[in-house]
């Protein structure tokens, strides 16, 4: 006797996911944005084949994944700012970090990371532009640290992070973009096996076309797919 089929009912957020991952290349993937979007959203989007999902927020996803224990192989990604004391608990909930900003954080990661018998999945997070409202390493403190960062046994370091500031023409974004890509291939054309960095995390719902065009592998859709958060 046959397997009965699931039938999966017909939703905004499945017709919208369906489009966006249609319209992706095959390299580049989708991580649903599901900070202040209720777990009943990300069960729809998990339905319709969704298993990457970010958060920005350590105790938001402490309290979520109690309500979704039951879909146990979602892959869980921290897309906010990290603070020092809340990397025991991120480790614990997220399999990627991508605001790694700091080379004490990325070391305090480390120290955890090998503690737990763990290699998580890490971005390093850049600020490409003066923007007092993001984190991360300047240019030139990156380069500084790479030789250190290299030592960190437990961290799977996998690529750069980046967001640029509001209000950047299209123009702009694609420099930005462009940049970010630039200074990962030097990166490894530098530091060659130990630092391959096969992962851009750049792009969101307004600019993510533009980052996919710079190489873009990871894109962060929130809005674009489950609509605008309620406040």
């Amino acid at each position: 006797m046959s397997a009965k089929l699931e039938l999966v009912p017909p939703s905004p957020i499945g017709d919208r996911l369906r489009a966006i991952t249609a319209s992706l290349p095959p390299q580049v993937q989708l991580i649903a944005i599901s900070k202040k979007i209720d777990p009943s959203a990300i069960r729809i989007a998990y339905r319709h084949g969704q298993r990457h999902f970010g958060e920005s927020r350590v105790q938001e996803l402490d309290q979520k994944r109690a309500e979704l224990r039951d879909l146990p192989d979602i892959t869980w990604h921290l897309i906010g700012h990290l603070q020092s004391n809340k990397a025991q608990r991120a480790l614990d909930l997220f399999d990627w970090i991508h605001s790694v900003d700091s080379f004490k954080l990325a070391q305090r990661l480390d120290r955890l990371a090998e503690e737990r018998d763990r290699h998580p999945k890490i971005c390093l997070q850049v600020k490409l532009l003066d923007d007092p409202a993001k984190f991360g390493w300047t240019i030139e403190e990156l380069w500084q640290d790479l030789p250190q960062l290299i030592t960190l046994k437990h961290l799977d370091i996998r690529g750069i992070m980046a967001i640029p500031p509001l209000g950047l023409s299209d123009d702009d974004l694609r420099t930005f973009f462009g940049r970010a890509r630039q200074l990962r291939d030097q990166i490894r054309a530098v530091h060659g096996d130990a630092l391959p960095l096969p992962d851009l995390s750049l792009g969101m719902s307004n600019d993510y076309a533009i980052a996919i065009e710079a190489g873009a592998t990871l894109i962060r859709l929130g809005r674009t797919l489950f609509g605008d958060r309620t406040p």
